[in-house]
């Protein structure tokens, strides 16, 4: 009937591994790293060997701001949903003085700029020439692409009742 009583844990007197803990999982944050794609995608992707970086710095996810080991591990990472979702949040323009100044009053309103925006090349690739783009969504395409798939589905819910009958 009795169990052994545990100790209850303080947190009391812990606030120099606090501060720690805080900064060590800190990540760049989207407007860097869309600075990042914009002017230093090419010498990201090509890196120095650095021994002090995981991989030698050799495989570095330019999205993600992240170093992996190999290359397997790089193109495992592509197909995350971490990655996706870093890329769909990096689909919005970023936060700009511009936009806050707008927010204050100064100034109208702005529907923030959607993009397209693709995973980066490999290492391959990126030696042949190939870079990151970034493109403007329009649109005319965005509304193109909400009304694709409801079409479809229709098409093919028609076909499965013609097949039941």
């Amino acid at each position: 009937m009795g169990m052994v009583q545990k100790r209850k844990k303080m947190h009391y007197g812990d606030t120099h591994l606090q501060r720690r803990w805080r900064v060590r999982n800190r990540r760049r944050d989207l407007d860097q790293i869309d600075d990042d794609m914009r002017n230093r995608s090419g010498e990201l992707i090509n890196q120095s060997v650095d021994l002090d970086k995981p991989g030698f710095a050799q495989f570095y996810c330019v999205h993600c701001a992240k170093y992996f080991i190999d290359d397997r591990s790089m193109q495992a990472h592509f197909r995350t949903k971490v990655h996706k979702r870093r890329l769909k949040a990096l689909e919005t323009e970023p936060y700009s003085i511009e936009e806050s100044e707008r927010a204050a009053g100064r100034g109208s309103f702005k529907q923030p700029k959607k993009r397209v925006i693709e995973t980066q090349p490999s290492k391959e690739e990126a030696k042949a020439g190939k870079r990151i783009k970034i493109e403007e969504k329009t649109e005319d395409s965005s509304a193109m692409e909400e009304d694709a798939p409801t079409t479809s589905a229709k098409k093919t819910r028609k076909r499965a009742k013609k097949t039941e009958t």
